[in-house]
């Protein structure tokens, strides 16, 4: 077996990591570029430990128009504007849920980092109404479209049934 000297980055998740530590990477590029293009919601259901946190950093990456990473790979080949839009990364896998309160206290961080990140003014008491003003108000602040990246969604499930 041939070896490129370069490590593999067992455990790493995300993609600018990967690539400025010059780890092997599998270039899904293609994949991102196509998606991206959709500019409509879609669903990514791949089992445990199966590479959606890397690929939505990779999402990530793209979408904050980090130019820079993708050198060599085929969206660089492909994409001309590079384009930043706000992103806001909503990840679940950072708490346990054993009931319904805990996961509207993570659902109030995340929302108040984003709140705090923009300099938005908090109008409830609600997560899905403050997100769905943090939306909004980071449209009117950039105006771009804001791009909304969602990982470990399963995880308050799976916590609460078991």
């Amino acid at each position: 077996m041939m070896t490129t000297g370069r490590k593999y980055p067992i455990g790493i998740q995300t993609f600018s990591e990967i690539i400025r530590g010059g780890y092997v990477y599998v270039d899904k590029t293609e994949f991102v570029y196509s998606l991206a293009r959709l500019s409509m919601p879609f669903f990514l259901s791949r089992p445990r430990r199966f590479g959606k946190s890397l690929l939505l950093s990779t999402f990530e990456a793209f979408f904050l128009g980090k130019k820079e990473l993708f050198d060599g790979l085929y969206i660089a080949q492909k994409e001309k504007e590079w384009t930043e839009y706000p992103v806001l990364k909503i990840s679940f896998g950072l708490s346990s849920y054993e009931n319904n309160e805990r996961l509207k206290e993570r659902l109030n961080a995340i929302v108040t980092e984003y709140e705090t990140l923009y300099k938005i003014e908090k109008k409830s008491s609600e997560p899905a109404e403050r997100l769905s003003h943090i939306i909004h108000a980071v449209t009117e602040q950039t105006g771009k479209q804001v791009v909304i990246l969602i990982d470990e969604y399963d995880k308050p499930i799976l916590d609460a049934l078991y």
